[in-house]
C-alpha cells in the first residue's frame, strides 16, 4: 500500500496572490495533501504579520480538506523530514525564475535526495503576478483587485485606511 504524497509549497506569501492560489489548488488535486508553508523571515519587512498570512490562507483554503496551512524557519528540506513530504512545489511564472529555482532545487536534492521539486506555472493571467508586485503597485495606490483573493483585496483595503 503506497504512503500518501504529501508536498509542500513554501513561500512567505506576502500577500497571497491569485497566481498561489491556482498552483495550490491544483496542486491540491495533485498530491494527497499539499501544506502551504509559510517561512518566518525576520529579515524581510512584511507587508501582513506572519499571523496575517496564515488567517488569510486558512480562510482563503478553508473548503479544501486536503490544503493545511503552517510556518516554518531554517531549512525547508528538514521541514519536509518532520512533515514526512516527499515533495516540493515551486511556481515558475518566467524563464527568469528558472535559474534561480535550479539552484534551490538542487541544492534540496542534495540535502535531502528523497525530496523531490516539482515546478508549475500558474494560469496564463497571472504568469506576470508577483508578491513584490503587488505589495509595490499597492503601497503607490494602484488596484490590485482581480490578482488577488478577495479576502486579501479586502485586508489590503484594511491597510490602507479605506482609500483603495
Amino acid at each position: 500500500m503506497a504512503a500518501d504524497i504529501i508536498a509542500i509549497y513554501p513561500g512567505s506569501f506576502d500577500p497571497l496572490t491569485n497566481g498561489h492560489v491556482d498552483i495550490i489548488q491544483r496542486g491540491s488535486r495533485l498530491f494527497d495533501r499539499i501544506i502551504v508553508a509559510m517561512l518566518v523571515n525576520i529579515d524581510k519587512a512584511p507587508l501582513f504579520t506572519v499571523a496575517e498570512r496564515v488567517e488569510i490562507s486558512r480562510e482563503v483554503f478553508a473548503k479544501y480538506p486536503n490544503v493545511e496551512v503552517d510556518t516554518f524557519d531554517g531549512l525547508l528540506v528538514e521541514y519536509a523530514r518532520r512533515k514526512r513530504a516527499s515533495v516540493i512545489v515551486r511556481g515558475l511564472r518566467a524563464i527568469s525564475d528558472f535559474e534561480y529555482e535550479m539552484q534551490m532545487a538542487l541544492m534540496n536534492r542534495h540535502l535531502n535526495p528523497e525530496v523531490e521539486t516539482v515546478f508549475m506555472m500558474p494560469a496564463e493571467p497571472y504568469t506576470y503576478v508577483s508578491s513584490r508586485l503587488i505589495k509595490g503597485v499597492f503601497q503607490l495606490g494602484g488596484d490590485v483587485s482581480g490578482l488577488v483573493p478577495p479576502m486579501v483585496m479586502e485586508r489590503l483595503r484594511a491597510k490602507a485606511g479605506g482609500k483603495i
